[in-house]
Protein backbone atom coordinates (compact mmCIF):
# COMPACT_ATOMS: atom_id res chain seq x y z
CA UNK A 1 0.00 0.00 0.00
CA UNK A 2 1.32 3.83 -0.85
CA UNK A 3 2.21 5.47 2.35
CA UNK A 4 1.99 9.53 1.33
CA UNK A 5 4.95 11.66 2.42
CA UNK A 6 4.68 15.52 2.62
CA UNK A 7 5.38 16.08 -0.76
CA UNK A 8 1.71 16.55 -2.63
CA UNK A 9 1.58 13.18 -4.85
CA UNK A 10 -0.37 10.50 -5.33
CA UNK A 11 0.07 6.66 -7.25
CA UNK A 12 -2.17 6.74 -10.21
CA UNK A 13 -5.82 5.42 -8.99
CA UNK A 14 -5.62 2.42 -11.03
CA UNK A 15 -2.88 1.32 -8.67
CA UNK A 16 -6.08 1.07 -5.99
CA UNK A 17 -6.58 -2.28 -4.06
CA UNK A 18 -9.96 -4.56 -5.21
CA UNK A 19 -11.64 -1.99 -2.95
CA UNK A 20 -10.78 0.95 -3.96
CA UNK A 21 -7.86 2.00 -1.82
CA UNK A 22 -5.23 4.06 -3.48
CA UNK A 23 -3.04 5.65 -0.55
CA UNK A 24 -2.69 6.16 3.35
CA UNK A 25 -1.82 9.28 4.92
CA UNK A 26 -0.70 12.97 3.94
CA UNK A 27 -2.81 15.79 5.64
CA UNK A 28 -6.16 17.58 4.34
CA UNK A 29 -4.31 20.48 2.90
CA UNK A 30 -6.53 22.60 0.46
CA UNK A 31 -4.05 21.56 -2.00
CA UNK A 32 -3.86 18.05 -1.44
CA UNK A 33 -7.56 17.98 -1.42
CA UNK A 34 -7.77 19.62 -4.46
CA UNK A 35 -5.34 17.39 -6.28
CA UNK A 36 -6.65 14.31 -4.97
CA UNK A 37 -10.06 15.43 -6.62
CA UNK A 38 -8.47 16.27 -9.55
CA UNK A 39 -7.19 12.82 -10.14
CA UNK A 40 -10.57 10.66 -8.93
CA UNK A 41 -9.57 10.38 -5.65
CA UNK A 42 -11.11 11.34 -2.00
CA UNK A 43 -10.57 10.84 1.22
CA UNK A 44 -12.63 8.87 3.67
CA UNK A 45 -11.84 7.06 6.72
CA UNK A 46 -13.31 7.31 10.50
CA UNK A 47 -12.16 8.89 13.57
CA UNK A 48 -10.18 6.09 14.88
CA UNK A 49 -8.43 5.87 11.65
CA UNK A 50 -5.42 6.81 9.80
CA UNK A 51 -6.36 9.36 6.77
CA UNK A 52 -7.45 7.29 3.98
CA UNK A 53 -7.88 8.17 -0.15
CA UNK A 54 -10.13 6.18 -2.29
CA UNK A 55 -10.85 6.00 -5.94
CA UNK A 56 -13.31 3.36 -6.29
CA UNK A 57 -14.34 0.91 -9.71
CA UNK A 58 -16.89 1.56 -10.48
CA UNK A 59 -17.93 5.25 -10.08
CA UNK A 60 -21.01 6.38 -9.19
CA UNK A 61 -21.64 9.62 -11.12
CA UNK A 62 -24.91 11.77 -12.95
CA UNK A 63 -24.57 13.24 -16.20
CA UNK A 64 -26.58 16.67 -15.42
CA UNK A 65 -29.02 15.73 -18.69
CA UNK A 66 -29.54 12.30 -17.32
CA UNK A 67 -31.16 14.13 -14.10
CA UNK A 68 -34.68 11.82 -13.19
CA UNK A 69 -37.16 14.53 -11.26
CA UNK A 70 -39.92 12.81 -10.41
CA UNK A 71 -43.68 14.03 -10.69
CA UNK A 72 -44.10 14.27 -6.69
CA UNK A 73 -41.15 16.12 -7.07
CA UNK A 74 -42.11 18.53 -9.87
CA UNK A 75 -44.63 19.42 -7.82
CA UNK A 76 -42.87 19.97 -4.65
CA UNK A 77 -40.54 22.02 -6.66
CA UNK A 78 -43.40 24.35 -8.62
CA UNK A 79 -45.35 25.08 -5.15
CA UNK A 80 -41.76 26.37 -3.68
CA UNK A 81 -42.57 24.47 -0.70
CA UNK A 82 -39.01 24.81 0.03
CA UNK A 83 -36.79 28.11 -0.17
CA UNK A 84 -33.12 26.91 -1.63
CA UNK A 85 -29.95 29.04 -1.41
CA UNK A 86 -26.35 28.54 -2.43
CA UNK A 87 -23.31 29.21 0.37
CA UNK A 88 -25.37 30.89 2.96
CA UNK A 89 -24.84 27.99 5.53
CA UNK A 90 -21.94 26.03 4.37
CA UNK A 91 -20.29 25.07 7.89
CA UNK A 92 -23.84 24.68 9.48
CA UNK A 93 -24.12 22.48 6.74
CA UNK A 94 -21.25 20.24 6.39
CA UNK A 95 -21.74 20.03 10.82
CA UNK A 96 -25.69 18.56 9.83
CA UNK A 97 -24.53 16.11 7.96
CA UNK A 98 -21.93 15.29 9.96
CA UNK A 99 -24.61 14.58 12.58
CA UNK A 100 -27.25 13.24 11.12
CA UNK A 101 -27.99 9.44 11.69
CA UNK A 102 -27.81 7.21 8.86
CA UNK A 103 -29.46 3.44 8.28
CA UNK A 104 -26.16 2.28 7.38
CA UNK A 105 -23.45 3.84 9.13
CA UNK A 106 -22.62 3.23 13.01
CA UNK A 107 -20.93 6.74 12.88
CA UNK A 108 -19.67 9.76 11.04
CA UNK A 109 -16.74 9.79 8.62
CA UNK A 110 -16.88 13.34 8.58
CA UNK A 111 -14.54 14.15 11.40
CA UNK A 112 -13.60 17.40 12.90
CA UNK A 113 -10.16 17.45 10.67
CA UNK A 114 -12.17 16.67 7.70
CA UNK A 115 -14.90 19.71 8.81
CA UNK A 116 -12.20 22.26 9.23
CA UNK A 117 -10.73 21.20 6.02
CA UNK A 118 -13.85 21.65 3.65
CA UNK A 119 -14.78 25.17 5.55
CA UNK A 120 -10.86 26.02 4.33
CA UNK A 121 -11.54 25.09 0.63
CA UNK A 122 -15.23 26.86 1.18
CA UNK A 123 -13.43 29.97 1.95
CA UNK A 124 -11.25 29.74 -1.07
CA UNK A 125 -14.01 29.01 -3.04
CA UNK A 126 -13.60 25.40 -3.98
CA UNK A 127 -16.39 24.04 -1.71
CA UNK A 128 -20.10 24.37 -2.19
CA UNK A 129 -23.02 23.98 -0.15
CA UNK A 130 -26.78 24.09 -1.00
CA UNK A 131 -29.32 24.68 1.72
CA UNK A 132 -32.75 23.81 1.74
CA UNK A 133 -35.32 26.33 4.14
CA UNK A 134 -38.53 26.03 5.32
CA UNK A 135 -40.27 28.24 7.81
CA UNK A 136 -37.43 29.92 7.76
CA UNK A 137 -35.43 26.96 9.36
CA UNK A 138 -32.14 24.45 7.36
CA UNK A 139 -34.21 21.51 7.03
CA UNK A 140 -32.02 20.09 3.82
CA UNK A 141 -28.41 20.71 2.28
CA UNK A 142 -26.11 18.90 0.53
CA UNK A 143 -21.67 19.99 -0.22
CA UNK A 144 -19.18 19.61 -2.40
CA UNK A 145 -15.87 20.01 -4.35
CA UNK A 146 -16.36 22.39 -7.15
CA UNK A 147 -13.59 21.72 -9.60
CA UNK A 148 -14.56 24.74 -11.77
CA UNK A 149 -12.05 24.28 -14.39
CA UNK A 150 -12.82 20.44 -15.33
CA UNK A 151 -16.91 21.37 -15.11
CA UNK A 152 -17.03 18.49 -12.84
CA UNK A 153 -19.05 18.88 -9.33
CA UNK A 154 -17.46 16.24 -6.68
CA UNK A 155 -20.44 15.48 -4.48
CA UNK A 156 -19.59 14.94 -0.46
CA UNK A 157 -22.54 14.58 1.37
CA UNK A 158 -26.67 15.42 2.21
CA UNK A 159 -28.64 15.56 4.98
CA UNK A 160 -32.30 16.14 5.30
CA UNK A 161 -34.62 16.67 8.33
CA UNK A 162 -38.25 16.73 6.37
CA UNK A 163 -39.28 14.56 3.25
CA UNK A 164 -38.10 15.50 0.18
CA UNK A 165 -35.19 18.29 1.10
CA UNK A 166 -31.98 16.67 -0.21
CA UNK A 167 -33.68 15.18 -2.94
CA UNK A 168 -34.87 19.40 -3.59
CA UNK A 169 -30.81 20.02 -2.87
CA UNK A 170 -29.92 17.76 -5.38
CA UNK A 171 -32.27 18.42 -7.97
CA UNK A 172 -31.29 22.14 -7.91
CA UNK A 173 -27.88 21.71 -8.16
CA UNK A 174 -28.14 19.64 -11.11
CA UNK A 175 -29.90 21.78 -12.97
CA UNK A 176 -27.61 24.95 -12.24
CA UNK A 177 -24.59 22.77 -13.28
CA UNK A 178 -26.42 21.90 -16.60
CA UNK A 179 -27.12 25.70 -16.84
CA UNK A 180 -23.01 25.94 -16.48
CA UNK A 181 -22.39 22.74 -19.17
CA UNK A 182 -20.71 21.04 -16.07
CA UNK A 183 -19.96 17.31 -17.50
CA UNK A 184 -20.97 15.42 -14.45
CA UNK A 185 -21.76 15.58 -10.65
CA UNK A 186 -19.39 12.55 -8.83
CA UNK A 187 -21.43 10.76 -6.67
CA UNK A 188 -18.10 8.42 -5.73
CA UNK A 189 -20.66 5.21 -4.25
CA UNK A 190 -24.01 4.08 -5.03
CA UNK A 191 -26.62 4.53 -3.22
CA UNK A 192 -30.39 3.92 -4.17
CA UNK A 193 -31.00 7.05 -3.38
CA UNK A 194 -28.72 8.81 -5.81
CA UNK A 195 -30.11 6.22 -8.67
CA UNK A 196 -33.16 6.73 -8.47
CA UNK A 197 -32.33 10.29 -9.44
CA UNK A 198 -30.73 9.08 -12.34
CA UNK A 199 -27.25 8.57 -11.52
CA UNK A 200 -25.53 5.31 -13.12
CA UNK A 201 -22.16 3.64 -12.19
CA UNK A 202 -19.42 3.61 -14.67
CA UNK A 203 -15.57 2.41 -14.98
CA UNK A 204 -13.04 4.14 -13.21
CA UNK A 205 -11.35 4.97 -16.36
CA UNK A 206 -14.19 6.44 -18.28
CA UNK A 207 -14.45 8.68 -15.15
CA UNK A 208 -10.91 9.35 -15.00
CA UNK A 209 -11.25 10.44 -18.72
CA UNK A 210 -14.18 12.71 -18.05
CA UNK A 211 -12.30 14.25 -15.51
CA UNK A 212 -9.13 14.72 -17.04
Amino acid sequence: MYLLSDKIIFPHPSEADANGLVAIGGDLSPKRLIHAYSNGIFPWYNEDEPLLWWSPNPRMVLFPKELRVSKSMRVILRKQLFHITFNEAFETVIQQCAQIKRDDQDDTWITNDMTRAYIKLHKQGLATSVEVWQDNKLVGGLYGIDLKDKKVFCGESMFSKVSNASKAAFITLVQELKKKEYKLIDCQMHTNHLESLGAREISRDNFLKHIQ
